[in-house]
């Protein structure tokens, strides 16, 4: 079962009920460790005070804010949690927005909201009430030693919960803008037909972490003892005509695969080639 992230309540004007809130996704990596070189030992991070020249142990480590250049003041936890704001307990919905105002920029972590014990009629009235209008909630919630502005919306089994970036954590970049000067009929009418012709539904399952599976096939080679074989270089042809290219792209335009749930079982792929190690 998914581990909660927060519980509280949510306030819907004069209706209040308890909810709690599960991670919606998280990213998957391969993680290495540090080893000693000399004997792929596992290597540990030592705490060391330089003050006292020493290395410590973590049971002496506080908190501390830096107010001035190595001037701090130390915080304790329970201090932290006398300054939380209401929203650490009870999140309240400000007003609704439609969908299409908000720029997916501002969107940072997502979440499902479900309801908590006697949550649930309130729960179902507020995610259909969303369904239907089209709207989202906008609401604050304090977590993680933050307080975040977020969006409720309707999933397909239930309300999500976005937590978002508030607009001065927005870089403002002078560089990116786009001169559309630059844009010539013919070679925009041709873009606009290789787009339509890569058009399609999108399905999350079509697409795979190709760099992820490659180290997870590297770690099994040399697991097995054999070298691995590095992934062939990219042909990317020079561009030296952006209409000629474009008539090329829209020859050779080449769809994702549909994902295993729309389409016929595929043959299985072909591992990549390993080549043994020599012994000696």
């Amino acid at each position: 079962m998914a581990s909660t992230v927060w519980k509280g309540h949510l306030t819907f004007g004069l209706v209040s009920f308890p909810i709690k809130l599960y991670s919606a996704a998280r990213s998957e990596s391969i993680s290495f460790n540090q080893l000693h070189k000399a004997d792929n030992s596992r290597v540990k991070q030592v705490l060391f005070c330089a003050a006292e020249d020493k290395p410590i142990p973590r049971s002496e480590i506080v908190k501390g804010y830096e107010y001035e250049k190595d001037r701090y003041v130390v915080i304790e936890d329970e201090e932290v949690k006398k300054v939380a704001p209401q929203t650490a307990k009870v999140m309240e919905i400000l007003e609704f927005v439609k969908a299409g105002q908000v720029d997916p920029i501002y969107y940072e972590t997502s979440y499902y909201l479900a309801p908590d014990e006697a949550g649930e009629k309130p729960y179902a009235l507020l995610f259909e009430s969303l369904r239907k209008s089209g709207y989202m909630g906008v609401a604050k919630i304090a977590m993680h030693n933050r307080e975040h502005i977020v969006l409720l919306r309707p999933g397909k089994n239930g309300v999500l919960l976005h937590t978002m970036y508030f607009s001065h954590e927005i870089r403002k970049v002078d560089e990116f803008r786009t001169d559309l000067n630059l844009v010539k009929e013919k070679e925009l009418a041709l873009a606009m037909s290789l787009v339509e012709a890569l058009a399609g539904d999108f399905e999350p399952d079509k697409y795979k972490d190709n760099y992820r599976e490659n180290l997870l096939q590297m770690i099994e080679a040399k697991k097995q003892g054999h070298e691995v074989v590095a992934t062939p270089e990219p042909q990317q042809a020079k561009v030296v005509d952006i209409l000629e290219a474009l008539k090329a792209s829209l020859a050779m335009a080449k769809k994702p695969a549909a994902s295993a749930t729309t389409a016929e079982p595929a043959a299985a792929e072909e591992p990549r080639p390993v080549r043994k190690r020599a012994r000696g």
